[in-house]
C-alpha cells in the first residue's frame, strides 16, 4: 500500500512565540474565584432579600445592583477587547483552544441573545406604559441589560477560544466578574418567574401562607418607595408584560450558555498547547452528517415531537380550568412523558451497547470543555433527581391506588433512568475520538482518503468505522493488476445508529425543555405532592430544583449536537 504524497515545497505556519510559564498559578485563580464568591453571596442576598414582602430590600436595589455590575463587565469586555484583537501582534493570545466555544455553542449564543433583546424591549415598553410611578432605574436596567447582551455575546464569539498570556491575574478577575454577572442575571430571572409562578398558584389555590410578593417585573410590592398605584389594565401594557414572562426562559438560558463559555475562558488563561489549534477542520457539514443516518431517529424523534407540542397545548388549555378536566390533561401529560422517557431510555442503553463493539480508542487528554460538560450534565440532573425522589416518597407513602399517584410514581422512576443513562451516553461519547482521528499523544495512523492499494486484502486492515470503497480502475502493476481505490466517505452501521441515536435523544431533549420552560408545572396541579408536604414545601422544593433540571435539558441538546456530529 503507497500514498501519494504531494509535490512542491510546502511552508508551515510560523509557531507562536513561547509564553512564560506562570509561577502560581492557583493563586491567581484563588484570588478571581473569591472576588466572584463575595459579589455572587451579595447578589444573591439582595435578590433573595427582595423575594419576601418583610424584607425591607425593594427591587430597585436588586435592579440598581445588576446594572452596575453590567456596566462594569462591559467596560472589561471593552478593555480586552482592545488588548487582544485590536493589538494582535502583543503575543496576548499565543494559542486557541480548539475544543472550546465549538459552533452549536456560538449559535445558541447568538440564538437566545436575540430572544433576550426582544425581551429587553418588551420590559422597557411595560415600564414605559406606566412611567408616571415607575422608578428610573427600570428603565435603565433593560436598556443596560441589551447593551451587556450584545457585547458579550460579540466577545465570546470571536474570543471563545482565546488562552491569554499577558495580565493574567487581572484576565482571571475579568473573567470571573464577567461569568458572576450572568449568573446574578440567572439568579434574578429564576426568582422572578417562581416567584410569580408560586404567587399565581397560591391565588389558585387559595393559600396565602407564602409570604411572596408578585414579581418585580409585573407588581409592585406593598412598602415599595414608588409604584403603590402602577397598574397593568391597557391592552398594550398586558401585551409587554405577557410577552416578557414568555421570554423569560430564552435569558435563563443565555446567561447559564455564557457563563460556561466565560468558564472555560478562565481556565485557559495562562494554559501552555503544543501548538495553536484550530479545532477540527476536517469535520463535514451537517447535510453531510445527516445522510449518513438511518433516518429512523430522526423521524421518530420529530413523531415524539409534535406529539409533545400538542399535548403541551392540551395541558396548557385545560389545566386551568375545570378539576375534571384538569385531570384529563395531568393524565395524558404523564402518559406523553413516560413513553418518551421510556423510549429515551431504551435508546440510551442501545446506544452504550453500540459502544461495546466498538474500536475507537478512549481520549483521556485534558479538556476543560468536556469537563465542564460533564459537570454540568451530572450537576444539573441532581435538581430532576431531588424532584423524582421526592415525588416517589409521595407517592408510596401517600395513595398509591389512585390514577394520578402511579402515574407520578412511574414518571419519577423513568425520569431518574433517563437521566442516568443519557448521562452515561453522552460522556463516554465525549470520550470517543472521531472516526478517522487518533487520541492526544498517539501517532496518527495512514491516513484513508486518496490511497492507492495493491491489493483487495488490504481493505480488512481498515479502522472501525472505515468508510466505503469504490473502484476506480484496474492498473496493470503486479501480477494480478494492482486497483486504485478513492474511498468515499461513508460511515459503518454503527456510525450511523450513534448518530440515529444522538437525533432521536436531541428532539426529545427540546420537547421535554419546552414544556417546563413554558410554563408546564404538572407539581403542583397534582395534588399528590401537594397534600403530603402542604403547598408551601412542596413549591419551595420545585422552585428550587426544576430550573436545574430546564437548564439540563438544553445542555443535553448541545452536548447530543457534539456527540452527532463526533459520531
Amino acid at each position: 500500500m503507497s500514498e501519494e504524497l504531494p509535490t512542491g515545497p510546502t511552508e508551515s505556519p510560523p509557531a507562536p512565540r513561547a509564553a512564560p510559564r506562570e509561577v502560581w498559578k492557583k493563586g491567581g485563580r484563588l484570588l478571581s474565584v473569591l472576588l466572584a464568591l463575595n459579589v455572587l453571596l451579595l447578589a444573591c442576598t439582595l435578590i433573595s432579600g427582595g423575594a419576601f414582602n418583610k424584607v425591607a430590600v425593594y427591587d430597585t436595589d436588586v435592579f440598581a445592583l445588576l446594572t452596575t455590575m453590567m456596566l462594569l463587565a462591559v467596560l472589561w469586555i471593552l478593555f480586552y477587547l482592545l488588548r487582544t484583537v485590536r493589538c494582535p501582534d502583543t503575543d496576548a493570545v499565543p494559542y486557541r483552544d480548539g475544543h472550546a466555544g465549538p459552533i452549536w455553542l456560538r449559535g445558541g449564543l447568538v440564538l437566545f441573545g436575540i430572544c433576550t433583546l426582544i425581551m429587553d424591549v418588551f420590559k422597557i415598553g411595560y415600564y414605559s406604559s406606566s412611567f408616571e410611578c415607575q422608578s428610573a432605574i427600570k428603565i435603565l436596567y433593560p436598556l443596560t441589560q441589551a447593551v451587556f447582551v450584545i457585547v458579550q455575546t460579540y466577545f465570546l464569539c470571536i474570543s471563545a477560544k482565546d488562552c491569554v498570556h499577558t495580565h493574567l491575574d487581572l484576565t482571571r478577575c475579568g473573567l470571573m466578574f464577567t461569568l458572576t454577572t450572568n449568573l446574578a442575571i440567572w439568579m434574578a430571572a429564576v426568582a422572578d418567574e417562581s416567584v410569580h409562578q408560586a404567587h399565581s398558584l397560591s391565588s389558585s389555590h387559595g393559600n396565602t401562607s407564602l409570604q411572596l410578593h408578585a414579581p418585580l417585573s409585573t407588581v409592585q410590592r406593598a412598602g415599595s418607595p414608588v409604584g403603590e398605584d402602577c397598574s397593568c389594565d391597557t391592552a398594550v401594557c398586558q401585551i409587554f408584560q405577557q410577552g416578557y414572562y414568555y421570554l423569560c426562559p430564552f435569558n435563563i438560558e443565555y446567561s447559564l450558555f455564557a457563563s460556561t463559555t466565560l468558564y472555560v475562558m478562565w481556565k485557559n488563561v495562562g494554559r501552555l498547547l503544543a501548538s495553536s489549534t484550530r479545532g477540527h477542520s476536517h469535520t463535514p457539514s451537517l447535510l453531510s452528517h445527516f445522510r449518513e443516518t438511518f433516518f429512523a431517529g430522526p423521524i421518530l424523534g420529530l413523531m415524539l415531537f409534535v406529539v409533545g407540542l400538542a399535548v403541551f397545548i392540551i395541558y396548557e388549555v385545560q389545566a386551568s380550568g375545570e378539576r375534571g378536566r384538569t385531570q384529563q390533561a395531568l393524565v395524558i401529560y404523564y402518559i406523553f412523558n413516560i413513553v418518551c422517557l421510556g423510549l429515551m431510555t431504551l435508546v440510551s442503553l442501545s446506544g452504550s451497547v453500540i459502544y461495546r463493539f466498538d474500536r475507537r480508542a478512549m481520549d483521556h487528554h485534558k479538556n476543560p470543555t468536556r469537563s465542564l460538560d460533564m459537570a454540568l450534565l451530572v450537576g444539573a440532573a441532581l435538581g430532576q433527581y431531588a424532584i423524582s425522589y421526592y415525588s416517589i416518597v409521595a407517592a408510596v407513602a401517600g395513595t398509591p391506588r389512585e390514577l394520578l399517584a402511579g402515574l407520578s410514581l412511574a414518571h419519577a422512576l423513568l425520569v431518574i433512568a433517563q437521566h442516568t443513562f443519557q448521562n452515561v451516553f453522552i460522556i463516554e461519547s465525549l470520550h470517543r475520538t472521531p472516526p478517522g482521528a487518533e487520541p492526544h499523544g498517539t501517532p496518527p495512523k495512514e491516513p484513508c482518503h486518496g490511497l492507492t492499494f495493491a491489493s483487495l486484502d488490504t481493505l480488512h486492515t481498515l479502522p472501525a468505522c472505515p468508510p466505503t470503497p469504490r473502484l476506480v480502475g484496474p492498473s496493470p502493476a503486479g501480477p494480478q493488476g494492482a486497483v486504485s481505490i478513492t474511498l468515499a466517505p461513508r460511515g459503518h452501521w454503527r456510525c450511523r445508529c450513534l448518530k440515529d441515536i444522538s437525533l432521536f435523544l436531541l428532539l426529545c431533549n427540546i420537547i421535554l425543555w419546552i414544556m417546563p420552560a413554558f410554563g408546564a408545572r404538572p407539581h403542583f396541579s397534582n395534588a399528590v405532592e401537594v397534600d403530603f408536604y402542604g403547598y408551601s414545601l412542596w413549591a419551595a422544593i420545585v422552585n428550587i430544583c426544576l430550573p436545574f433540571g430546564v437548564f439540563y435539558r438544553m445542555h443535553a441538546v448541545s452536548s447530543l449536537l457534539e456527540v452527532y456530529m463526533l459520531s
